[in-house]
């Protein structure tokens, strides 16, 4: 759990290309989870923060390589934690 606080601290790591951003919708379909999570999540550091698209404005958006790298990640997680079981 730690090393992935530590991972999305990580700015997005982007190969020649503009990183993209996603509204709330988008992130909602790419993860299956609901709008008011997707905040509890974020607020607790347990999914990427939201970027503020106007400053002192209410709009945000999340980068979207950051919202797929936490979903790879719990993916991994959930791997790694059916091989503990296995091997067992």
């Amino acid at each position: 759990m730690h090393k992935l606080k530590n991972e999305l601290k990580q700015p997005a790591k982007e190969t020649n290309r503009t990183p993209k951003l996603i509204r709330i919708k988008s992130v909602i379909e790419l993860t299956g989870i609901s709008k008011s999570y997707v905040y509890d999540l974020s607020t607790r550091n347990l999914f990427p923060k939201s970027i503020q698209l106007v400053p002192g404005g209410t709009s945000v958006a999340w980068v979207e390589s950051e919202v797929l790298a936490w979903i790879d990640s719990r993916i991994v997680s959930r791997d790694a934690e059916d091989l503990k079981h296995t091997t067992q």
